[in-house]
């Protein structure tokens, strides 16, 4: 399958390293152009819990270079997504399927409201807690589960095969009819450490091992499963601490994308991950005062360390 990835950085370097490991026709198209170079020089090295390969994927800064794509990925975080789904435009034929994987709320709407939401699925992955090493270098702690569902709808046919190009790739996939449960069991997993551990400036381990920490990472975790089920979301678990636990403890020295963003000098997705709580706690006549102030202390430090 010939596949695009828009947005090649930590875990799109994943996807397109492993998905062209596995033989299909892959495009890494980023913005970042030292990668880029990187990956038409060198290849793209994926190391961690998959092995160590180098993979040698087409490597672009621009989208029309790929021309039409059966499979478009887009894995740029959240506040990216518009101008990468606009940029998008020349990779898509009229069977193109944009698969859109962001973290927390929002991503996948902005692609459907640019490219339609007949072509728009919906991706949530878990417990890989990737980063960059450098230019064409990606990382990853884990390697635990890749979800999908249609953005409208149940599953399709279309859906089951797109899992098999991922699961081709050695990743475990599950597909979902309930968009709602696979965008909120991924979410009530961010909201445990990606505020706290910013704001700690810490791994996973770290915050479940220190007692106050902890305690506010459960408080995060409780308070957006509290809110998902005043929503009406179907949850496969009904202790979220435990649930948050239990993931973090397959990834324990990953550091949130939300941290290392800061440590990079970007401003970070924080407002779509514990900032989106008490903007949904408000929907449903709740409140969300412990998200709401690891968000406000993130936002702090963004100022602080001037992040663009």
């Amino acid at each position: 399958m010939k596949i695009a990835v828009v947005g090649a950085g930590a875990m799109g370097s994943v996807y397109a390293g492993l998905l062209g490991a596995a033989g299909h026709d892959v495009w890494a198209i980023d913005t970042w152009r030292e990668h880029v170079a990187a990956m038409r020089e060198r290849g793209l090295r994926v190391e961690g819990a998959s092995g160590d390969r180098t993979v040698q994927v087409h490597a672009t800064t621009q989208a029309a270079d790929a021309g039409v794509c059966d499979l478009v990925i887009i894995a740029t975080k959240a506040m990216q997504v518009p101008q990468a789904a606009a940029s998008a435009q020349p990779l898509l034929g009229p069977d193109t399927v944009v698969l859109s994987i962001q973290n927390g709320l929002g991503g996948p709407d902005a692609s459907a409201q640019a490219l339609g939401r007949e072509r728009v699925a919906v991706g949530v992955v878990g417990g890989f807690g990737a980063s960059m090493r450098g230019p064409g270098h990606a990382h990853h702690n884990g390697w635990e589960l890749v979800r999908l569902g249609e953005l409208q709808g149940p599953l399709t046919p279309r859906l089951e095969r797109i899992a098999e190009v991922w699961r081709s790739a050695g990743f475990r996939v599950k597909c979902f009819d309930d968009i709602g449960q696979l965008v909120w069991e991924k979410l009530i997993c961010n909201c445990a450490y990606s505020g706290p551990c910013t704001v700690a400036d810490c791994t996973i381990e770290e915050v479940m091992q220190d007692p106050d920490l902890a305690a506010v990472s459960g408080d995060c975790a409780t308070e957006a499963f509290t809110v998902a089920r005043a929503k009406g979301i179907r949850l496969d678990f009904d202790d979220p601490v435990a649930y948050v636990r239990e993931f973090g403890a397959k990834i324990p020295r990953a550091r949130p994308s939300v941290l290392l963003d800061l440590k990079a000098g970007r401003r970070s997705e924080i407002d779509v991950i514990n900032g989106a709580i008490p903007r949904v706690a408000r929907e449903v006549a709740l409140a969300a005062p412990v998200n709401r102030a690891i968000t406000a202390l993130v936002h702090a430090r963004e100022r602080q360390l001037g992040c663009a």
